[in-house]
């Protein structure tokens, strides 16, 4: 029995298609039922972070396994731009990549290169054990694996910013995804992602994705912020998450039998 590359599970091919801005949820909890439940909830993407959440490759293979059933595009952030753990997601399946913390073209060209195999990058060839070629029951995966595959990088540091022209021209790179928080704290301004010169390198980072024929992304939990950014030209943004949503929610119900008004929270993270 064979299966065929399925480039229509990643986020690329979603977003080439797409009418409309993609919104996405971050699952950040490290379960898979939370996953399928976020999967069945109409969201476009789903975001399953490694960086800042406690997923481990196997608790990121139980989601992906849980949410395959559902049209929403699972997309996973690794905890750091470095080709050995790249690679194990890879070989789990993960279809779509959002790296962190890539300040310039030269971290952008190793992210890259991290994806592919040879001549086109430095991807470990490890097809016959690993589900993203199904065991190799996929015909010639090893010649076609990079039409399945996204690749985002996150422009989330004034540094990058400021490189985000040269960012955005990296061969392979298929867009970005702008990240505010942590641009707020690289300006002086951590906690303030409402801040005019947060607001404005997001805005630039956009603009230099579009004019370069890049995808954009942003995350702007804020609703406000995220239908701005929408309209400043963003392809795709990260509305919310799964633990945020319940800590608000519990916060919200527990206030509500104690006559208590509920306490305020960030609108991000």
């Amino acid at each position: 029995m064979s299966f065929r590359v399925d480039p229509d599970r990643s986020l690329k091919d979603a977003l080439r298609g797409a009418d409309h801005a993609l919104t996405g949820i971050w699952v950040c909890s490290a379960s898979a039922l939370n996953a399928e439940i976020c999967a069945g909830a109409g969201f476009d993407w789903l975001f399953i972070d490694a960086e800042h959440s406690p997923n481990d490759l196997q608790n990121v293979l139980a989601q992906l396994q849980a949410v395959r059933g559902y049209p929403t595009i699972p997309v996973v952030r690794p905890p750091v731009n470095d080709p050995v753990i790249i690679k194990q997601f890879l070989d789990l399946g993960v279809q779509s990549l959002i790296i962190p913390m890539v300040n310039d073209a030269q971290q952008a060209a190793a992210a890259v290169a991290a994806c592919n195999y040879p001549p086109l990058g430095v991807r470990g060839v490890g097809s016959a054990l690993a589900r993203s070629a199904r065991w190799n029951r996929i015909p010639d995966y090893l010649t076609r694996a990079a039409e399945t595959i996204t690749v985002m990088v996150q422009i989330e540091s004034a540094e990058a910013v400021g490189n985000v022209a040269d960012i955005v021209a990296t061969e392979g790179i298929d867009g970005i995804f702008i990240g505010p928080s942590d641009l707020a704290a690289s300006m002086g301004v951590i906690g303030q992602q409402g801040h005019p010169d947060v607001v404005a390198g997001v805005i630039k980072s956009i603009q230099a994705a579009k004019s370069a024929g890049k995808y954009a992304g942003v995350n702007a939990f804020d609703q406000a912020s995220a239908r701005k950014y929408i309209e400043a030209g963003a392809d795709y943004v990260g509305v919310g998450a799964d633990v945020a949503l319940l800590a608000r929610a519990t916060e919200a119900l527990a206030a509500s039998f104690k006559g208590e008004s509920q306490s305020s929270a960030p609108a991000s993270y």
